[in-house]
């Protein structure tokens, strides 16, 4: 449904599915064995996957190029290798990037002993080639209280976010029940807006979590939350 701001709901119960025991994946785009014609997509985002991970599990080294890949942990912690050298474990809340570059393989492993929850996400790089590269950071989630903070950003005016290499930013905030923020889409920008956890109202659309939000460029959004809510965001070409 395509609101008089200009955003279309997908419900958490549409999106596609793929439950490999180890892994329970829902895909807000077309992946793998999932394929929707008009779902293909919104800007230069090309994947937004909810995955959870069950315990001891994971992907093993499998490769990538020419795609910068964020994985934002809602539960648990993932462990990640590379080809590069690179190790490191990250946190609920926190993020880690990998822009996959003339190509890079890579393993994310959840070695917790409980399940790990993600949203996986992809968005085409504004370039192709260069060498690959992987970085994570914490993010308190205090200082996103009420307000967005930019996590992950191909543009320099974002200091302390995470670099990628693309013309988009990965944002977060929490919001209580009750309070209000807005957001501000740039004409010709594609926002896609996942709640983590909570249930918020977009002018009168209610976004359950897990559900997705495609928001058209060129309109503030006024963004309410209904219960306390953990709001996930990309603001891409």
């Amino acid at each position: 449904m395509l609101t008089k701001t200009r955003i279309d709901r997908r419900p958490f119960d549409s999106l596609g599915h793929a439950d490999h025991g180890w892994l329970n994946a829902r895909h807000h785009f077309s992946f793998a064995n999932y394929y929707d014609p008009d779902r293909m997509g919104w800007g230069s985002i090309r994947v937004w996957n909810d995955d959870e991970i069950a315990a001891n599990s994971g992907f093993p080294p499998h490769p990538h190029r020419d795609m910068e890949i964020i994985t934002y942990v809602r539960a648990g912690a993932i462990t990640h290798q590379d080809s590069l050298g690179n190790t490191g474990r990250t946190e609920a809340g926190d993020v880690q990037v990998m822009s996959a570059g003339t190509g890079v393989r890579h393993s994310e492993y959840n070695l917790e002993p409980e399940t790990t929850r993600i949203f996986q996400i992809w968005i085409e790089p504004k370039r192709l080639g260069g060498s690959p590269s992987w970085g994570a950071k914490p993010f308190p989630k205090g200082d996103r209280s009420g307000q967005f903070v930019t996590l992950a950003s191909g543009f320099a005016e974002d200091e302390g976010a995470l670099p990628i290499r693309a013309d988009a930013r990965l944002l977060a905030a929490t919001v209580k029940a009750g309070d209000t923020i807005n957001y501000t889409l740039g004409e010709g920008r594609h926002g896609y807006l996942v709640p983590a956890t909570g249930r918020i109202d977009i002018d009168g659309e209610v976004i359950a979590a897990r559900d997705g939000a495609a928001i058209h460029g060129g309109q503030t959004v006024t963004i309410t939350a209904i219960e306390e809510s953990e709001i996930v965001l990309v603001d891409s070409e």
